[in-house]
Formats: C-alpha cells, structure tokens, sequence
C-alpha cells in the first residue's frame, strides 16, 4: 500500500520549514516588540472545554477523540443502536483537539488566575485543527500565531492591535494589507432595530457571507433561519455600503439612533478610528467594514479580519474582544482582546507575491571532509571549536568518494570545504577551499577561524 497523509494535512520540506520560520520569527519578534508572553497549551482538551463556544458550524468542525480502550463499552446500547453519531459522541468521546488558541487560553487563565499579573498580554503559536473541507488555504490542520489581552478594558488595546497588525505585515514585506473593522454591539444594534435580536446569531453568521454569497444568498439565508423580509428590508443599506471610515460612522449613527447599544458600538468604532489617524500606519489600511461578524458566538465588542487585495486568498488574520469569555469557566468580570495571524495563509501569500527570497534555508558555512578514522578524528577536533565559536560546522559522515562529499557541499550550497588528510593532520594544518571561489589555502586553525568568519 502506497504511504499517505490525511486530507487537509502537509508535510514539510527543509526549505519549506525554513520559510515558516521566518514568518513565526518576524510575528514572535513584533509580539514581544509590544510586550507580550509566550505560553502554550495541550493540543486536546476535554470536549467539555470547547463545545458550545463556537456556535453550530463551529462544533459541527471540532475533531472528537475517541476514548483510549474499549471505548464502546460504557455507550449506552439503545443510542448504539439509533446509528445517531451525534448522541452517542458524549459517552464514547470526553476529549477533542483544539479548533483555535482563544478557548483554551481562557481556560488557562481561569485555571492560574492566581499566578497571572494582570492585564495578562500573552501570545501563543501552535497548531490547531478543524474537520472543515479542504482547499486553497483551507487545512484540516494549521498554526495559528495569537496574541491576548486580558484584564483591560481600555479601547486602547484595540488601537494597539491595529497598530500590531500592521508592524506585521509591514515586516514580512507584504504591503497595501486591509484591516477590517466592525464592533459586535453594532450588529447586536441592527437585530434589536430590526426586531430580531433574539436571532442575533442567525443575522450576524449570514450578513458575514456577504462578500462569497451577495445580497440574494444573504437574504435567502436569513429567510430560511426565519427572520422576515420585512425586516432584512430595513438593513438593506447594509448591502451597498460605501464611502470612507468618516462617512460611515456617520451613516451608522443615523441607522442606528434607536439603539442605545449599537451606539455605543459606533463610539468605540469612533475612538479607533480618530486615534490610528492620528497615529497613522506604515503601509495597511484601516477599514470600517459592517458586514464582519466572524461567525463566532463569544466576541462582544471590536470585530478584526486582515485581507490582502494583492492575492485572492480570504482572511490572513482576525480576532476581537470578548468580554464574556472567560465567566464560562465561571472567571467573571474579565475582559479580554486578541487577534490572530493565519500562518499557512500568509505562508502561501508570500510565496506567490515572491517575497520568500530573503530567506535562506539553515545550513552549515563549512563541511569537513572524511577521509578516514584518524583524519575525521582531527576534522571533529576543529569541528567542536569552530561550532564553540559560533560557525555552523559539520564532519560528512562516511568515508565516501570525494565527489560523492563534494556534491554534497554543492547541493547545500555551503561555501566553505576543509580538507585534512594524513598531510594536514601531521602538520596541524587544514586546507580550506573557497567553493564560491575554488580557492584553495593550507592554513593553521586561527587562519582558519578567521577566514570562515569572513
């Protein structure tokens, strides 16, 4: 039988590793720019930790664990045998892997609250996983880079967020970003002027499709979750709406001067919006964008989703607040903030825009050649002092053919190859060969040294 891997899965060349290396490099360095912590999660947690916190579709996408053992022993016999996978998931699953970074660390911060300084800000890379269809970056299996503030309510954070976003992206050389921006109070808004709010869900989940299904499929899907024609009618400035951040806000206010709530969504939209002009941003742009809701159940306030015009590719980074979040866990009163980049996204992003070509894949800067035990005894000698001193450094291990290890070196692309044999060795000298060059040099070890570091 041919070897595989799952559906939505990748494997990693060295080249590949080393590109996202970069990415992780340049996000870990702008989160700690900004003084956030690293921690990091199991990669399951009990079902009960991430059910219901995703909405429908969310835990319609959560990859169940079967239970180690003979899990089919305690399922009760009559659900078994209904066939109902759905009913008898509780009895034969208590484990899930995680489907994002937000759940589980607010988890962990209910369970160290008493070791956490707050406002926590943390950051987190790790890989999470969702049962979702594969396809152009779309994976079954996939890292997200978070980063958290919880324990502050100040709108401040969601200026710094933009502000991160931007740092980001700006790094990794990919320019001219959108950052989208809405507020879950401004949709709350719009349910409660249509009377619909107790179907906020429903609304928010089908106006968030209507970049990929337009305003006939936004409509059909409202419809059929039962909200009325003659409300949908009521938004229907929802489905064009234009002009700058400014005009917006001043539209919304209009739209939304009935509801105490939604305008308190528009004033915290305001606050941001006033603050990053002031501030200014290096190369994305910030816009206020209605339709935003992100599909998921626990954000309460400011909406983020990163886009690039440059590739079509869908969100490359999103988050929000979620001021409730953690009074699941029964932690009450704790606000919170986070964004997160969609790695494997920005990963395929950068590959098609060419922007990959300041990395260089690890390698050693000189390779030994092995002529022989007494002779790869010595190269290891020099080996350990050059790798003391910080040079990459390695022995080839076998004694093959020369060309053999010279093709090795050239295959790798590692500039420098030190020869030793019986000659070298009887002298305590290395001949060093250039292979950008093909100079060669018989040089002691400080000549050596010194000429690698060059």
């Amino acid at each position: 039988m041919k070897p595989g891997i799952p559906k939505g899965t990748r494997d990693f060349s060295p080249a590949e590793v080393a590109k996202r290396n970069y990415i992780f490099n340049t996000i870990k360095e702008v989160f700690e720019t900004y003084g956030f912590q690293p921690i990091e999660t199991p990669s399951f947690e009990n079902s009960s930790t991430l059910m219901g916190k995703y909405g429908e579709e969310g835990d319609r996408l959560i990859f169940k664990i079967l239970n180690s053992g003979d899990f089919l022993r305690k399922a009760d016999e009559n659900l078994l045998a209904e066939k109902n996978s759905a009913k008898i998931t509780s009895s034969i699953s208590e484990k899930a892997l995680r489907y994002d970074l937000t759940v589980p660390f607010a988890r962990y911060v209910v369970q160290h609250q008493n070791e956490i300084v707050f406002p926590f800000k943390r950051y987190q890379m790790q890989p999470v996983w969702r049962a979702d269809r594969p396809q152009k970056g779309r994976f079954r299996e996939f890292y997200q880079c978070d980063a958290d503030v919880v324990g502050s309510k100040s709108l401040w954070q969601e200026v710094e967020f933009v502000q991160l976003y931007d740092a980001v992206f700006t790094k990794l050389g990919l320019t001219e970003t959108i950052i989208k921006l809405n507020n879950r109070k401004i949709l709350s808004g719009l349910a409660e002027i249509i009377g619909e709010k107790d179907k906020l869900i429903d609304f928010t989940v089908a106006l968030d499709k209507l970049d990929k299904i337009g305003k006939e499929g936004v409509t059909k899907e409202m419809i059929a979750k039962g909200i009325l024609e003659e409300a949908i009618r009521k938004i229907e400035p929802l489905f064009s709406f234009k002009g700058n951040n400014t005009d917006k806000l001043e539209k919304l206010k209009d739209l939304l001067k009935n509801s105490e709530e939604g305008l308190q969504g528009v004033a915290e939209l305001e606050f941001v919006v006033e603050n990053i002009n002031e501030l200014g941003l290096e190369s994305a742009q910030l816009e206020i964008d209605v339709t935003l809701a992100r599909g998921l159940n626990y954000y309460t306030g400011a909406i983020y989703e990163v886009q690039t015009e440059k590739v079509k590719m869908g969100s490359i980074g999103g988050g929000g607040r979620y001021d409730d979040l953690t009074g699941i866990f029964g932690l009450k009163n704790i606000s919170g903030i986070g964004i997160s980049f969609g790695l494997d996204r920005i990963y395929l992003v950068l590959e098609e825009l060419g922007l990959f070509k300041v990395v260089d894949l690890p390698k050693p800067k000189v390779v030994f050649i092995n002529f022989g035990k007494k002779e790869a005894l010595y190269a290891l000698q020099a080996v350990k002092k050059l790798r003391e001193n910080g040079i990459k450094s390695e022995l080839y291990p076998d004694t093959a053919k020369l060309k053999k290890q010279m093709n090795y070196a050239n295959r790798r692309e590692i500039p420098f190859v030190v020869l030793v044999g019986e000659q070298e060795v009887n002298e305590n000298k290395y001949t060093l060969k250039n292979m950008s060059t093909g100079e060669q040099v018989l040089c002691d070890f400080d000549n050596l040294l010194r000429q690698i570091r060059l």
